[in-house]
């Protein structure tokens, strides 16, 4: 039976999946369980598969857009493919596997917190980059990016939580100048097969519920759709600040932070993440009227 709330959550995380490559378990999952009194493994299950769905649009509109690498996305793939399925068969066989969740799920939230103070330092950091250094082409690391590969299709397999929001910190940690744009659609490509493993054992294994799923993807793929279009056309200080309210909030809630925390510390992270995003605006629109108003020829001053 559909659940019109449902599909208007499915919605909402969406478009924060196309927006940003991650969200869909650390959100989706929790609000499933905590707003709606689902089962934690039909939860799982419904959400994973609906997941199959909602990767390949957000994905295809990256691909169009020339923001992904395939050169990550093969080595991610050849990793996570086989461990998500894997990942599936450990839940099965460790029961509900409630424990082994709840601890991968904490590690995950300290993780997501880490990170989003990496986000919001990096581009201080950035500002001591050498002129054209970012410019300089990718370099893909083989094996690194397939233990990433493993690791997040194992934990996609048992959580459905990292698909996103796991393997793009450890790939942004290993690629420090891929572009987050560039980032979000590699990640959303190679989801759509991991995604697919995952999905496969949990349809075979897991507790799917086709009326859940369904609420889940009337609402997800419009929002999926319009969140992509958005990220693929954004500049990084934009997504930047989203992947920060979305990291922070989604790491809260893995630790266990309790509802009344969320809801004093969600609007703020919203807010600081619109000012963020403002006054870096403004300061790339400085920069370039600075530069496009240098006189031709003159050399650019010593930093």
């Amino acid at each position: 039976m559909l659940d019109p709330l449902v599909t208007l959550a499915g919605a909402f995380v969406g478009f924060v999946v196309g927006l940003t490559g991650m969200g869909g378990g650390a959100l989706m999952t929790p609000v499933l369980v905590i707003l709606f009194g689902i089962e934690p493994l039909t939860a799982v299950s419904s959400d994973i598969v609906a997941a199959m769905v909602m990767k390949p649009i957000g994905g295809g509109v990256h691909w169009r857009r020339g923001t992904v690498n395939l050169g990550l996305v093969k080595w991610l793939v050849l990793g996570s493919v086989p461990s998500a399925f894997l990942g599936v068969m450990l839940l099965r066989h460790f029961g509900s596997g409630a424990a082994l969740q709840a601890n991968v799920k904490f590690a995950l939230g300290v993780a997501l917190l880490v990170v989003t103070v990496g986000l919001i330092v990096k581009p201080l950091l950035a500002a001591r980059k050498k002129p054209g250094e970012s410019q300089m082409p990718l370099v893909v690391k083989p094996l690194p990016t397939l233990l990433i590969g493993i690791l997040g299709g194992l934990v996609v397999g048992l959580t459905s939580v990292g698909s996103g929001s796991l393997m793009i910190i450890l790939l942004l940690m290993l690629y420090p100048r891929l572009k987050l744009s560039e980032l979000v659609g590699t990640d959303l490509v190679q989801a759509v097969p991991l995604v697919a493993s995952a999905a496969a054992g949990h349809l075979l294994f897991g507790d799917f519920k086709l009326g859940l799923t369904a609420s889940i993807l009337i609402g997800s793929v419009p929002g999926v759709f319009l969140g992509a279009r958005f990220s693929s056309r954004a500049p990084d200080h934009v997504i930047r600040s989203c992947l920060v309210v979305v990291l922070l909030v989604s790491g809260l809630k893995l630790v266990g932070t309790t509802n009344i925390t969320l809801a004093v510390v969600a609007p703020l992270a919203v807010a600081l993440g619109v000012t963020y995003a403002v006054v870096a605006g403004r300061r790339v629109k400085k920069a370039q009227r600075s530069l496009s108003e240098r006189p031709l020829g003159l050399p650019q001053a010593a930093e």
